[in-house]
């Protein structure tokens, strides 16, 4: 799948690359360790080859790490990290990414159930493919869990605004889906 990091990727390849020698050092390892498969997979939902992303994740945590170092105060590391993985994207693709297509395999007891599924799955697929990319990224980034202020903050507009983006993405996709 897509969205998981290569299971041949060596661990060193997704190190900051330093001997752990200090506390800050050793969190940073840990929360790039424990977070990294989530943003890598939230890049490639935006559209970003596995290998882009892969460096992108890379990137937004060296970024991380780079400020701590700095002494820059983070209060919410996650939505942080998350910010400058979006802000590296679309500086490399601006609005022009494509978000990836294509059907999942699936593992069904009758082949009925298996088309079945498949149509559900298109139909979702182009009602997603319908919204704006900011209602996409919106619905992502809540679908992660992240809060209305977060998700703001991600991508510069102001909480009230993402409320907006997400009442108008459920109402286009309840309407695709069910009428």
């Amino acid at each position: 799948m897509a969205s998981r990091l290569p299971e041949n990727t060596a661990e060193s390849t997704w190190t900051l690359g330093r001997r752990v020698t200090n506390p800050d050092h050793t969190q940073v390892t840990e929360f790039f360790i424990e977070r990294r498969q989530e943003i890598y997979a939230y890049l490639v939902t935006l559209g970003i080859r596995p290998d882009e992303a892969q460096e992108l994740t890379n990137d937004a945590f060296l970024k991380y790490y780079v400020a701590l170092r700095d002494g820059q105060s983070i209060t919410n590391p996650r939505a942080w990290v998350y910010t400058v993985a979006y802000r590296l994207a679309m500086n490399r693709h601006g609005e022009s990414v494509e978000f990836p297509s294509g059907l999942p395999a699936f593992d069904k007891q009758t082949p009925e159930s298996i088309f079945l599924d498949r149509e559900r799955f298109a139909q979702l697929h182009r009602a997603v493919e319908s919204l704006s990319p900011r209602q996409r990224i919106c619905l992502h980034l809540r679908a992660e869990g992240l809060l209305y202020r977060e998700i703001a903050g991600i991508i510069g507009v102001k909480p009230t605004t993402v409320g907006e983006l997400l009442q108008r993405a459920v109402k286009r996709l309840r309407k695709a889906l069910y009428e």
